[in-house]
C-alpha cells in the first residue's frame, strides 16, 4: 500500500482479519502510552480526544471503543473501522465519533467511511461524517476545522 511513513503494523492488504489482528497487536502499546500520559498529567479519559489519520484512524477507533471509560471524542481522517464483530458481544465504550474522508482517496476508498458509519450506528455509537469532494488521501482545511470543533465540543461536554 504505502511505501513510506510510520505504520502501526505492516499494511499489505485490506483483509478484514489482517486489519483486525494488526490493530489488536498495536493497541497495547497505545493504551500503555495513554495510561502513562493521563497519570502523568492527572487527567482522565474525559480529558482525552483521540485523533488519527489513515491507519491512525483505525487505531483511534480501535482503542477509543475499547477503553474502560469513554474518551471525550474520536476524530478519524481517511481511515476505516476494523475488528467490530467482537464488539457486539462485549462491553465497550461509545465515544462520539467524527469521520472525515475525501472522495478521491486512492489508498482508503471513501466507501470505508460509509461502512464505518453504518457499523458504528448499529453499535449505538453517535457518529458524524464529512466528505470532502475531490480530496485524496489527505486532510483539507475544512476537515481540520471540523475535527477541531468536534474534539473541542467533546472535551467541553465531558471535562
Amino acid at each position: 500500500m504505502m511505501a513510506s511513513g510510520y505504520q502501526w503494523w505492516g499494511l499489505s492488504d485490506f483483509d478484514p482479519q489482517a486489519l483486525a489482528a494488526g490493530a489488536a497487536s498495536a493497541a497495547p502499546a497505545i493504551n500503555a502510552f495513554i495510561d502513562r500520559k493521563l497519570a502523568q498529567y492527572g487527567l482522565s479519559e474525559a480529558n482525552l480526544a483521540l485523533v488519527g489519520f489513515s491507519q491512525g484512524t483505525m487505531m483511534a477507533l480501535h482503542v477509543g471503543l475499547r477503553r474502560a471509560r469513554s474518551v471525550a471524542a474520536v476524530v478519524g481522517y481517511s481511515g476505516m473501522l476494523t475488528g467490530t464483530p467482537e464488539l457486539a458481544h462485549s462491553e465497550f465504550s461509545k465515544p462520539p465519533v467524527l469521520l472525515v474522508h475525501g472522495t478521491a482517496d486512492p489508498v482508503v476508498p471513501v466507501a470505508a467511511l460509509r461502512d464505518a458509519e453504518s457499523q458504528l450506528k448499529r453499535l449505538g455509537v453517535e457518529v458524524k461524517t464529512h466528505i470532502s469532494r475531490g480530496l485524496g488521501h489527505s486532510v483539507d482545511p475544512v476537515g481540520l476545522r471540523l475535527g477541531r470543533e468536534f474534539a473541542a465540543e467533546g472535551l467541553l461536554h465531558t471535562g
